[in-house]
Formats: structure tokens, sequence, C-alpha cells
């Protein structure tokens, strides 16, 4: 084990401090990995406040990870000193199970070994991101092409390939209609991912604040649903809805905006439960599901995709210190549209 500098919560209910975390020797199968650029996710907060349930304290966040490799293990096929890589949500899984087969490690039916506040197969509680180096077996480490900047890369590892999975799963591209809701971390990069494959794409927001910033990014439409004229100018209009914010919203009202065996597919996760009226399911024959991340075949896909295309996420870069700013500004809204820890500033 060696020690590296990190920022950790010391508790559900503190502030992220400066301090000091354990990484393990690298194995035969590790890369070291010199992280450059940490993302601040959503599910950073909601983790460390304990808002999914318990935590193991001192817990360093951070799943959107960009850097370099700097060492390798004696049988590393994979990656070579100098890399660039990034890691996302995800740092182990159990590589049998039906699902794992598949190339759906983040559906592990044993559980996936999530990149911070999860329990690593040498039994101690995996640290995430905001820290200067990390030690990733070299399966889960994936290669960021050349034409992105690796600030700009650290949300794709998570941001990115939330909204990737379900817009290629359920099919966007030309001919269909799609609409996000919400234009924050991970609508932002639905939007510029769904018009990259070729879809119609139409930006549902509680008002027309980002309307200019949509358009830009890519959006064809532009539609506050704090006017109830919205609701019914879009009824039964869209086959793929991609609802990315993380708080309670009306479920059945946006249902009746999909077309005949149109998907309503939740990305964001309130801690609250979405209610349902079944009958919005059933008069048009439509779907509402959810999808988590994406393997590691996938994720690799999507930055290749974003390379090909010149996408990156939009992003304010902090040094350390501000982490917590931070937090309170996405908690508000008030990020466009990513932050992203440079990590050099973490001394």
């Amino acid at each position: 084990m060696f020690s590296v500098n990190a920022y950790a919560a010391p508790s559900a209910n503190e502030p992220l401090v400066p301090t000091t975390i354990e990484r393990r020797d690298v194995g035969a199968h590790d890369v070291l990995i010199e992280i450059k650029y940490a993302g601040i996710c959503h599910s950073d907060i909601h983790t460390v406040r304990g808002d999914w349930g318990p935590q193991s304290y001192p817990l360093a966040p951070g799943h959107e990870i960009a850097g370099i490799v700097s060492a390798i293990g004696s049988e590393v096929t994979k990656h070579a000193i100098g890399d660039r890589v990034g890691v996302g949500c995800m740092v182990n899984s159990c590589r049998e199970c039906e699902n794992c087969r598949k190339g759906e490690e983040q559906y592990c039916l044993k559980g996936m070994t999530g990149t911070y506040g999860a329990v690593d197969r040498d039994g101690t509680i995996t640290q995430g991101g905001y820290s200067t180096h990390v030690v990733v077996t070299e399966d889960f480490v994936v290669r960021i092409p050349q034409g992105i900047e690796l600030d700009a890369a650290a949300p794709l590892l998570c941001a990115g390939i939330t909204t990737y999975s379900p817009l290629r799963h359920w099919g966007a591209g030309p001919g269909k209609k799609v609409a996000v809701v919400g234009l924050g971390g991970l609508g932002h990069m639905a939007v510029k991912l769904a018009h990259a494959m070729g879809a119609d794409v139409t930006v549902l927001s509680q008002s027309l604040k980002k309307m200019e910033d949509g358009l830009r990014l890519g959006a064809d439409h532009y539609f506050a649903t704090s006017e109830p004229a919205t609701f019914e100018k879009l009824a039964r209009t869209f086959d793929l809805i991609i609802n990315t914010v993380s708080a309670p919203i009306d479920i059945s009202s946006y249902l009746q905006l999909l077309t005949l065996d149109g998907a309503l597919v939740n990305v964001g996760a309130p801690a609250e439960p979405l209610p349902v009226n079944v009958f919005s399911l059933i008069t048009g024959r439509r779907s509402f599901a959810g999808s988590a991340i994406g393997g590691i075949r996938e994720t690799q896909e999507m930055l290749d995709f974003c390379a090909e295309h010149g996408l990156g996420a939009e992003i304010e870069v902090i040094p350390a210190d501000k982490i917590n700013g931070a937090y309170e500004r996405v908690l508000a809204s008030d990020v466009r549209y990513r932050f992203v820890i440079d990590v050099s500033t973490l001394v």
C-alpha cells in the first residue's frame, strides 16, 4: 500500500477536506494512473451525504477520472506507460456471470465494484478520483482518444456513457424524435450525443433560460415544462424521452408525451420514489425504464464516437479547494455544465 493526496468527506454532514488515502501496490494486471482531472457528478454529492444509504468514512468520491498511465503490472497488455486513459463508475466485477460475459459489467449479477464507496476485492473500501493517483485493473481502464482534451473527457466517463447507453439501446438516430428532460450535467451530453446520432432533439426544461445553450449544443426545439401548454402541444410526440434530472417529476405527465411504443428512460436518480399512473403506460403501450452507465466495451465505443464527432463535456475547471463551493452550486443548478477538478491543485 502507498499513500496519495486526496479530498474526502469525513462524514455525511461535514465538508470535504484535504487528506491522504491508501492505494494498493500495482499488481500484475494493474495500471497506476496519475489523475489529471476528475469530474464532479451529482452522484458524488448524494453518496457522500448519505442520500443513497450509509457510507464508510472518510470517503473520497469521484468516478469521472482522466489521466496518464504512470506504471503497469508485469502482465498488462492493454495499456502502456504514457497512455491517456480514463476510469468511470466501476473498477471491477465478477467477470463470470451472464451479464459480465455479455460486456454489461455494470449489471454484474454479483454486483459491480464501484469506483468509490464499494468493497474492493481485498476487502477495503474503494476511494475515488478526487486524488492524485488510482490503481485499477487493466480491464476497467479505457483509452481516451486523441482529439478529446483530458479535462473535457473526464465527465464523459459518467455523464457521457450514462446518456450514450440508453440512446443507443433505444435506437436514437435519423427519423427518431428524442426529448431530453433537464439541461444539466447529464442533459447537455444527451443533447450533444442524440444530435450527433442524427435524431430530432427537443429539450424539456423548467424554463427557457438555457434555451440559447440548448440550441447551440444541438437541440432542434426547446420547451418550458412550467408552461401547461407544453404538455398539450407535445402530446404523443416522442419516440424516446431521456429523463436526466435527479429530482421528483410528474412521470405520468411526461409519459403522455410519448408516441405509440415510446419509452421514457430514467438516468437521473432521485432519492424519492417516482409514482406512475399505470394508465399513462397502458393507453399507448408505452414503457417506463431505467438505465445505468454502460459496460467497458460500450464506454470505449462512446469515447471513440465522441472523438469522431468532436464532442466533449461543457466544463468549468476548478482548483481542489473549491470543491465544497462547487457542490453547493451543483445543488443550485449553477454550473454550465460540469465541474472538473484540476488535480494538479490537490497538494
